[in-house]
């Protein structure tokens, strides 16, 4: 028997370079996104703005990522997150400019954020189906949860540092130094050495008949629609609290700047420590009782954070948002990745991609809208609920979701 290896997906020199870059570049991410919440309240004092912001960055999700996952079947993958990455640092360098000369304005932010869904939906579906070519099958899972690792890890610090920044050296710091952490994953894919029988591309039969041949497997397979759809729930009545999160911080908890830094760097710690937990764990059969319970986790702990106006409770119920979400995201994720063939992982990942993150677009406009009218915290509380009930009625309605066992080498 082979023996356990929790960081086994490191021993991959592509893998490593990876990864050494995303840590960097994900912290710069997450220092752009707590500056943009706080910019975006700043110039409009409104909570449906910052729905509409977090709306036109995944708005794109929705409008284009299955075309990104004929992409990502096609062409090289490594090229594609390269060009993204490229064109992200050139976005974010922009906002940047634009915030430290003081002509920035709402709608420029809303262009821009716009501009980088974009090419968000294009990079992630390769990102997503690149991990299984550079450590293959078996070391998926672990890949997937150091990945995580790293996004968390970054969630939980760039904020914290954003917070500090934003404290002393002003907003459009944080826009500079996040442009400057996308060199990190730049340069490690730039060094990334592959055989010629790794760089897997396809010619394609037509776009309209592979958008087809991905729909047609989905739906025919319950447990692939399943997966997909348990994390669209989440996706749209949960993940848009992240959007509210200035508010909660300045209007609700009155811990400024400083304070929605903490607020998010719990938020990614819970993420963390859950994306660590299974990374150490390593490969398990029972990944859909994970799921299930994941995603209640994650309802309860949000629906005790929308009502809390305690500094310390919120802060660790949004630990536990964190850690729920993880383990749900990554499980499914995985679960994913091992059913389906290799020629349809970037169709399905996309849609995969659409589901989670396009109905985030969704839900932040809704609860947006819905909390101009009853207030923040009774639009969040009402996402919680209809998240946990969601979950609930799923696995009852499908509870082959509790069935699903799968293991890396099956």
């Amino acid at each position: 028997m082979k023996p356990f290896q929790p960081f086994s997906a490191l021993t991959y020199r592509n893998f490593r370079l990876f990864w050494l870059g995303q840590i960097i570049s994900l912290s710069g991410t997450w220092m752009h996104s707590a500056a943009q919440g706080w910019l975006v309240f700043k110039l409009t004092n409104s909570p449906f703005y910052l729905g509409l912001v977090g709306s036109a960055m995944t708005m794109p999700i929705l409008l284009f990522t299955m075309a990104g996952g004929v992409a990502a079947d096609r062409f090289f993958k490594r090229d594609i997150i390269l060009t993204a990455q490229t064109i992200l640092m050139f976005l974010t360098l922009a906002l940047a400019i634009m915030v430290s000369t003081g002509i920035v304005t709402v709608w420029h932010v809303l262009v821009i954020s716009f501009l980088i869904g974009t090419a968000n939906s294009f990079e992630i579906p390769a990102r997503q189906s690149f991990f299984v070519e550079i450590v293959g099958r078996e070391n998926l899972m672990n890949a997937i949860a150091l990945n995580s690792a790293a996004f968390h890890g970054a969630r939980m610090v760039g904020p914290t540092i954003a917070g500090i920044i934003m404290s002393f050296f002003g907003l459009a710091a944080c826009f500079y130094l996040n442009a400057l952490s996308f060199l990190a994953t730049i340069t490690g894919l730039l060094r990334m050495r592959f055989r010629p029988d790794e760089i897997k591309t396809s010619q394609g039969s037509g776009i309209r008949k592979e958008f087809n041949e991905g729909l047609k497997y989905i739906f025919d397979d319950p447990k692939v629609y399943t997966l997909i759809l348990s994390s669209g729930i989440i996706s749209f009545f949960g993940f848009p609290y992240a959007t509210f999160l200035p508010v909660y911080a300045r209007d609700i908890l009155k811990t400024g700047a400083a304070g929605l830094g903490i607020l998010m760097g719990f938020a990614g710690a819970g993420a963390f420590t859950g994306a660590v937990a299974l990374a150490v764990r390593g490969d398990f059969s029972n990944k859909g009782i994970l799921l299930a319970a994941s995603s209640i986790t994650f309802s309860i702990a949000l629906l005790i954070f929308s009502l809390s106006n305690i500094t310390w409770l919120s802060y660790l119920t949004i630990f536990f948002i964190g850690f729920g979400a993880i383990n749900q995201v990554a499980t499914a994720n995985s679960l994913l990745q091992l059913l389906v063939p290799d020629r349809l992982r970037g169709r399905v990942m996309s849609s995969f991609t659409t589901v989670f993150l396009g109905m985030t677009t969704i839900g932040n406009l809704s609860l947006g809208s819905l909390a101009h009218y009853i207030g923040t915290q009774y639009s969040l509380l009402t996402g919680a609920s209809l998240c946990l009930i969601g979950s609930l009625l799923l696995i009852l309605k499908r509870p082959e979701i509790l069935k699903i066992k799968m293991r890396s080498d099956e």
